[in-house]
């Protein structure tokens, strides 16, 4: 990883790990998905890194992050992600965030609607949509999600390595690297956001319409592992009016671990037309 900042921050009664690249530019917060953890982000803001101060957090029960006692819930990763912009300073910071990250970040973006620049999402379960992609459906599911996760902190990281490289053949060994490590750092006590209640715990989609600022939502394609149809995308664009949608060819639900190049070149597509 490059040389930049590790530090640790105290929020809500927590101490939270984030790395950073800093500069005195446009701060950008990248929030990951469930089992990865900041660094999992590195190829990606190497890319960005020139022009923004990327911020890349790791959330309760991941990477380097404490583990706090009780559930953890959406809204304790929403007001972390508030607190943590509060607490460095960031003005009017660009969300872009992944999978868990990104559907912590829409609720963010509409419970605090003046505060990002602007949002992009990269593969959410889309619990705006009646047909939204469950996390679990039953306590059965819980139990089964738990067993496989933790089966993976139980084996060496070359295992990991491995079963990966075979698995999605596509990624680089780089990012099979950053993943291997983000499942052995993972918390148990991460493994609540697969409880069947957090669905239902907010309103999704009235949050959703509360978004004023510019959104991109990335897709994938369903059938390599993408969680949003294109249903489920047509229903949040009538939530959010202004939300651009980029469909991302050959890619499943690890948008930019699949397809990098196509990602970044709709990422800082949508980057270079905000205005100040």
């Amino acid at each position: 990883m490059p040389a930049w900042q590790s530090e640790y921050l105290t929020v809500n009664g927590a101490r939270l790990h984030y790395t950073r690249t800093g500069g005195d530019k446009q701060p950008l917060l990248m929030a990951h998905g469930f089992s990865d953890d900041g660094p999992c982000w590195t190829l990606v803001a190497e890319a960005l890194e020139a022009d923004y101060d990327i911020i890349m957090p790791d959330a309760r029960g991941h990477g380097l992050s404490e583990v706090t006692e009780g559930r953890i819930t959406p809204m304790h990763m929403v007001n972390d992600l508030k607190a943590i912009i509060a607490t460095l300073g960031l003005h009017k910071p660009i969300m872009l965030a992944h999978s868990m990250g990104a559907l912590m970040t829409l609720a963010f973006a509409g419970s605090y609607p003046v505060i990002p620049k602007a949002i992009l999402l990269e593969d959410p379960p889309a619990w705006w949509y009646e047909g939204g992609f469950p996390l679990a459906k039953s306590p059965e599911e819980y139990i089964q999600a738990h067993e496989g996760l933790m089966a993976l902190k139980t084996q060496p990281r070359e295992a990991l390595i491995a079963r990966r490289h075979q698995e999605s053949p596509t990624w680089s060994d780089a990012e099979v690297g950053y993943w291997a490590d983000s499942k052995l750092r993972l918390s148990p006590s991460a493994l609540q956001m697969f409880q069947p209640t957090i669905q239902t715990s907010l309103d999704w989609k009235m949050l959703s319409q509360q978004v004023t600022c510019p959104a991109l939502l990335l897709t994938a394609h369903v059938s390599l592992g993408g969680l949003i149809s294109d249903e489920g995308a047509s229903a949040l664009q009538k939530l959010i009016p202004q939300l651009q949608v980029a469909h991302i060819g050959g890619a499943g639900h690890s948008v930019h671990r699949e397809q990098m190049h196509k990602y970044m070149t709709a990422v800082k597509a949508f980057l270079a037309s905000l205005t100040d």
